[in-house]
């Protein structure tokens, strides 16, 4: 907090606002419903987003699902680009660039992703906070009503609540699973006798469980104890990142407002624009006074900055005593800047994102690999000849059956002994089969004979392979 300041309490930092500060014991928020342009705006990207996940698992591209994240069999699908164990690679790029634009963004903007995009306020505030709002009232109507003995009203409304928490909780963990398995998958899932998937139920009921937990009791406690994600944004804010921020220059010091004294008069005075209403405080999910300044727990929701606009409109006074800004646009008066930092930034990104383009697009859809077959050395074979026997296992990632042929590049003379004149890749899997690799004995000079095997899909090489075939040693 800046000096200039006047907070309510000055050692803020030293407690978490949701916890009794003598006993440790929760303090169970009520923040009132938000209302004003940005919750609309919030509203509407959060609709996009629930539509957007809704409809995900119907999309597919070349036969490929838009996004799936299949971990027990080591499958993965982004865009209709389907990637296997052997991408590990790419990930670790992928996650490294998400990383830097976390990065970035905080940087400039402070957690806008947390306010705006992060599932857990998606859900919280537009989902089950809603649907809260709608059965139970506006803040003081649910203290009364938690305050109030148990009725039979009292009994239907925690009662339906709780059960349509629960219902959405078990819904979205089904849905969430369809990015998992795929849409298909799941539907024979669930359509089947559920008494086949006893041990699926019974995860997906504890997993239901976990989420209505989260959602019904634990909630904002998830943004402030479990997700580090405040913490670490304390190394990457500085004096130009543009978070939610309260204008203490204009604001202090505060003061009740006076019906007799006109805004020209209450500025002539000395007096700030603050009235100390505190519903910033009242709206805020996570129950910080935004007054004191940019703390961990605030997760830029912009509930606060509505309140304080409805507030000065009423009043007549200007807007953004409350507002997106940073530190030094407050204290100095100055406008946004483009520090080092963020070229540094930008600039990394750029690069990462070069090289991930770069691979994705000279990616090859097909991994063929040799492996000799186990427990076999060499075979004599008539002609004079010698033959390994050869494992071939192909990885076929698209979504469609491949035909592959396979040839000697060299040395002449060496050719391959196979039933089948190519090899038939099943879409979206691995098929494996046995080959046997000869050449005449006059080549195995030394014991070994250095061989490249071209892969060819529809007469075009799109790769070659070297192995070293085993003999015996002539002379």
């Amino acid at each position: 907090m800046n000096k200039d300041a006047s907070p309510l309490a000055s050692d803020f930092r030293d407690a978490i606002p949701t916890a009794d500060r003598k006993t440790g014991d929760r303090i169970w928020i009520y923040p009132r419903q938000p209302q004003g342009r940005f919750y609309r705006w919030r509203s509407w990207v959060a609709w996009i987003l629930l539509a957007i996940l809704a409809v995900g698992p119907f999309i597919k591209i070349n036969g490929a699902p838009l996004l799936m994240m299949n971990i027990p069999a080591r499958k993965f699908a982004l865009f209709g680009q389907v990637f296997w164990p052997q991408d590990l690679y790419i990930f670790a790029l992928l996650l490294l660039t998400i990383f830097v634009m976390i990065v970035l963004f905080t940087a400039v903007f402070g957690r806008v992703w947390c306010g705006w995009l992060c599932p857990q306020t998606i859900f919280m505030e537009m989902v089950f906070r809603k649907i809260e709002y709608g059965l139970e009232g506006d803040a003081h109507e649910q203290r009364a009503l938690d305050a109030a003995p148990w009725t039979r009203a009292k009994w239907i409304k925690k009662g339906a609540k709780h059960a349509i928490f629960f219902g959405l909780s078990f819904l979205i963990g089904n849905w969430l699973l369809t990015y998992i398995i795929g849409i298909d998958a799941w539907w024979a899932l669930v359509t089947d006798n559920p008494m086949r998937h006893l041990q699926g139920l019974a995860a997906m009921i504890g997993f239901s469980l976990l989420f209505y937990g989260i959602f019904a009791r634990f909630r904002e406690q998830a943004c402030t104890f479990i997700c580090p994600y405040g913490r670490f944004q304390s190394v990457l804010l500085d004096n130009d990142s543009i978070v939610v921020a309260y204008d203490h220059r204009r604001g202090e010091p505060q003061q009740r407002f006076r019906k007799d004294q006109p805004y020209e008069a209450r500025k002539a005075a000395g007096i700030g624009d603050c009235i100390n209403c505190r519903l910033c405080v009242e709206v805020c999910p996570t129950g910080i006074d935004i007054r004191n300044g940019t703390q961990m727990e605030c997760v830029n929701c912009t509930a606060c900055i509505d309140a304080c606009d409805g507030v000065m409109d009423r009043l007549s006074f200007p807007r953004g005593l409350i507002r997106y800004a940073s530190q030094r646009n407050i204290s100095e008066g100055l406008r946004f800047r483009v520090t080092a930092r963020m070229v540094i930034y930008s600039t990394i990104l750029l690069l990462l994102s070069g090289v991930l383009v770069v691979i994705l697009a000279t990616r090859s859809n097909v991994e063929t690999q040799l492996l000799r077959a186990p427990g076999a050395l060499f075979t004599e074979l008539p002609d004079n000849e010698i033959g390994n026997i050869y494992m071939v296992k192909i990885a076929n990632k698209t979504m469609r059956d491949i035909p592959l042929a396979l040839s000697i590049e060299w040395p002449d003379g060496a050719h391959i002994r196979t039933s089948e004149p190519e090899i038939r890749a099943a879409r979206d899997g691995i098929t494996q089969t046995a080959v046997v690799l000869a050449a005449p004995r006059m080549l195995f000079k030394h014991g070994n004979l250095p061989i490249a095997v071209g892969v060819y899909q529809d007469g075009q090489r799109i790769r070659t392979l070297k192995v070293n075939l085993i003999g015996p040693q002539t002379t």
